[in-house]
C-alpha cells in the first residue's frame, strides 16, 4: 500500500521506494553500539605530557587513539578491558632524506615515553559505557 500511494502522489516506481524505505529503517533507526568517554590527564615524572598520543586497544572492538594536548586527552572506546599505549616522539634533530645535493630534510625522533607504557605496555583500563575519568602517572625516561 505504501508503494502504491508513493508511485502515485511521486510517480516512481515502487522498487527504488522500497529500497529507500528498507534502507532508512536499517541506518536510521537503532542506538548503534554503546561507547565510554574516556579523558584525563598524562603527566611523565610529575609533568603534564607535551603532546603525543594515546591508544585504548579493547579486547572486544578496534583500538581507537587521541591526541594529548598539555597532558589533557578525550577519546571515545568500546565497552570492556582494554590495553593502553602511550608514546610523544620528541624532534632532536634534522637529516637529509637521501644522499643527494637536493635531498629534503626530515627530523630525526626520539620516543621520550618508556617502552613500558608503549610497545612493551602493560597499562590496562576496564572502560564502561558513559563517562570515565582516568589519569595515567608515568615514571621514568626512555632508553
Amino acid at each position: 500500500m505504501l508503494a502504491q500511494l508513493l508511485r502515485a502522489r511521486f510517480r516512481f516506481p515502487a522498487a527504488p521506494a522500497g529500497m529507500l524505505l528498507v534502507l532508512g529503517l536499517m541506518f536510521g533507526c537503532g542506538g548503534g553500539s554503546p561507547s565510554g568517554t574516556v579523558q584525563g590527564k598524562v603527566t611523565l615524572n610529575g609533568a603534564p605530557l607535551e603532546g603525543g598520543r594515546i591508544r585504548f586497544i579493547p579486547t572486544a572492538g578496534p583500538p581507537v587513539d587521541a591526541e594529548i594536548k598539555a597532558g589533557q586527552y578525550s577519546v571515545q572506546v568500546a565497552p570492556g578491558e582494554s590495553r593502553v599505549e602511550i608514546t610523544y616522539p620528541k624532534v632532536v634533530g634534522k637529516r637529509k632524506a637521501y644522499d643527494t645535493p637536493d635531498s629534503p630534510m626530515v627530523d630525526i625522533t626520539e620516543e621520550s615515553v618508556p617502552a613500558m607504557y608503549n610497545l612493551k605496555s602493560e597499562l590496562k583500563y576496564a572502560v564502561t559505557a558513559g563517562a570515565n575519568a582516568k589519569d595515567f602517572e608515568l615514571k621514568g625516561k626512555a632508553k
